[in-house]
């Protein structure tokens, strides 16, 4: 299945007439993801006519402020609009103080049934089809790197099924992987079926460049991810542990990942990305530049 990937805003420290603060939103069956919540997020959901109240769970990189300065408006959107689901939230460490300042800093109407997960590192939670797993990052701040993994499933080759004459509920033993018996033959399923890969999509921001990178992005389908800097800021990137585009490419390109999107531009770059651009596709050609209200599918 596809899965989709929805831009909601794809600025740095800054947001511009064309880029909102971070933060993405991917989509699989009932599960929605959000991936950091910048200031203005929960308009962007408006603007695209998506319900927030979809969101299952909040992923937060880092707690500087254009990655999560949209979180009180959104828990009060969702309170206030009869959210109905128990929302997780996951976050570094010091996730649980910064929630609980947030929560006292206004006057917060309604309910909501939220959990607090701190993450150090390795697996964030698994579902039946899918899993998340988290590296800390190297910034001024504890910060994580997200990798979505959808596991690995049995496909059944329907030609072969057809020409068998296979039909009914047997099929569903096939796909769990058993071998059947039909017409009073054995018919092994791996004769019948065959593996077919899960996605993985990374998500990378607000790090310089470090062993976890490529860890985390390693045989992505998609790896989604900054480029605050061209090569040319390079001392300015290492200042703010940011990374340049070169160096993003190359993670892409060394880490064996399909396709590279490029997003948390600075402001220095508005109407400037093909700089950005150009300089990720002399090391890496499937690159692209992602924009706000855009979306993709993996």
């Amino acid at each position: 299945m596809k899965i989709p990937i929805i831009f909601l805003g794809t600025g740095q420290a800054i947001p511009t007439i064309k880029r909102n603060h971070t933060s993405i939103l991917l989509e699989y069956k009932d599960e929605n993801l959000l991936i950091d919540c910048g200031e203005g997020t929960q308009r962007q959901f408006r603007k695209l006519h998506l319900n927030p109240g979809k969101i299952t769970r909040l992923l937060i990189t880092h707690w500087h402020g254009d990655h999560v300065l949209g979180i009180p408006g959104l828990l009060q959107t969702l309170a206030l609009n009869g959210y109905n689901k128990r929302l997780y939230i996951y976050g570094p460490q010091g996730t649980e103080y910064f929630m609980n300042k947030i929560m006292q800093m206004y006057v917060y109407e309604g309910k909501l049934d939220y959990v607090i997960k701190e993450i150090i590192t390795g697996e964030v939670f698994e579902t039946q089809d899918f899993k998340v797993e988290a590296l800390p990052m190297e910034h001024r701040t504890k910060c994580l790197a997200y990798a979505f993994k959808e596991k690995d499933k049995i496909r059944i080759d329907k030609a072969k099924l057809k020409k068998l004459k296979i039909k009914g509920k047997i099929i569903g033993e096939l796909a769990k992987g058993n071998d059947i018996e039909f017409e009073g033959k054995k018919i092994k399923a791996e004769d019948l079926t065959y593996e077919e890969k899960g996605k993985k999509i990374a998500f990378l921001f607000d790090t310089r460049l470090n062993e976890n990178c490529f860890k985390i992005a390693e045989n992505s389908d998609l790896l989604i991810s900054e480029a605050a800097y061209t090569q040319e800021e390079e001392n300015l990137a290492a200042e703010h542990l940011h990374l340049t585009a070169e160096q993003t490419a190359g993670i892409a390109k060394k880490s064996n990942c399909k396709k590279l999107v490029l997003a948390h531009l600075s402001q220095r770059y508005e109407n400037r990305e093909h700089l950005i651009l150009k300089e990720a596709k002399k090391t890496f050609k499937n690159s692209l530049i992602a924009e706000d209200l855009t979306s993709l599918e993996v």
